[in-house]
């Protein structure tokens, strides 16, 4: 795979939106995920950074905007930093000015 792409199910891992990759690959694999609004069957799809990638999960539908592709499942701040949430659901609203 190029330098600059990296495995759907790995990413997912890295980024903690699963515990183990096994998971990440069945998340994908059963049509929970999402890149760019084209369902991702195949845990090996390529993603890079800027794509977006959706995960529908039990308890939230999360989109997010990958950031980075990491070299390793770090702890939370750093698997956060992977990705940029696009859904809002973690985010507070800015007050207006």
């Amino acid at each position: 795979m190029r330098e600059d792409r990296q495995r759907l199910d790995k990413w997912l891992w890295f980024a903690r939106f699963a515990r183990t990759r096994s998971l990440a690959a069945r998340l994908a694999s059963d049509g929970f995920v999402r890149v760019n609004g084209i369902r991702a069957e195949n845990p090996a799809k390529a993603i890079g950074i800027g794509d977006v990638v959706t995960v529908a999960a039990p308890h939230a539908t999360l989109a997010v905007r990958v950031l980075g592709l990491g070299l390793r499942r770090g702890p939370a701040p750093e698997a956060r930093l992977l990705y940029d949430d696009l859904s809002g659901s973690a985010r507070p609203e800015e007050p207006p000015e």
